[in-house]
């Protein structure tokens, strides 16, 4: 199929599953909200959806500058809102003065549940102060299972979606020259390595593309790709200009503040 042509190979069962979601709101002529996505995803279904007539498809995170969103498929006659999305958001209260959270804390928490990572959405970090956006339907079991995070006793809130934490994504961009397009390579230059390390960081399952893990360094990495590290943060290929007079790649990378 045409369709398959323009995704990664990995990415077709997905593509499947945006399908089949696309025939059952054709078929049954009612709406179909899926879980959080991670901005691929929303690619994907945008892409595939397309400019269909019967079907249309918008997306919502809880939040204007969300990065995770869920994704609302209807048929024509629907004009959605924001209650249509199903989304909540919570509030972490703890001891601050005593301790500190992170973003990973959160998520381990959270993942600890038993849930799909795709009922939870953006983790907002800043100053001591933790929200994270969650789909209604778990929300009383989250709010009944969640006591403790790492060390910290803890409390949940639920507060307006209006008053989420306003978070802005910064790159710092520059361009550089990479042996290859392979991951380990990519990773290498963005984040300092040496070569070997990042293929080690590669290999252990600790490196994500798009919000995915790839475990295999010879991956060849494209203009959009987001890559993470745990550990180093994230950084995102912009361009690649092409290749240079000593047969290396001059790409534009940035590191996310």
């Amino acid at each position: 199929m045409e369709l398959y042509q323009h995704f990664r190979k990995e990415e077709h069962q997905f593509i499947d599953q945006v399908l089949e979601w696309k025939e059952t709101v054709s078929r049954q002529y009612a709406p179909k909200l899926t879980d959080f996505l991670d901005p691929r995803e929303q690619q994907i279904v945008q892409s595939v959806i397309g400019s269909d007539e019967d079907v249309r498809v918008s997306f919502f995170g809880g939040a204007p500058f969300a990065e995770r969103r869920r994704a609302f498929l209807y048929p024509t006659y629907i004009e959605p809102d924001e209650g249509d999305y199903g989304i909540v958001l919570f509030a972490v209260r703890y001891p601050d003065k005593f301790i500190s959270l992170e973003h990973r804390d959160v998520l381990g928490a959270l993942m600890s549940l038993g849930l799909r990572r795709g009922k939870f959405g953006d983790i907002l970090v800043q100053g001591g102060e933790i929200q994270f956006f969650a789909a209604a339907e778990v929300a009383d079991y989250i709010r009944l299972h969640v006591g403790t995070i790492g060390k910290a006793p803890v409390s949940l809130e639920l507060l307006p979606l209006s008053a989420a934490m306003p978070l802005e994504e910064t790159w710092q961009e520059g361009t550089v020259t990479v042996s290859s397009l392979r991951l380990d390579a990519v990773l290498a230059q963005a984040f300092r390595l040496a070569r070997d390390k990042a293929r080690t960081l590669v290999e252990s399952g600790l490196v994500k593309v798009n919000w995915k893990v790839v475990d295999k360094p010879d991956f060849v990495c494209g203009p959009g790709d987001v890559l993470s590290a745990r550990g180093f943060g994230r950084c995102k290929l912009f361009s690649v200009e092409g290749p240079t007079k000593k047969e290396r790649w001059l790409v534009r990378i940035g590191r996310q503040k």
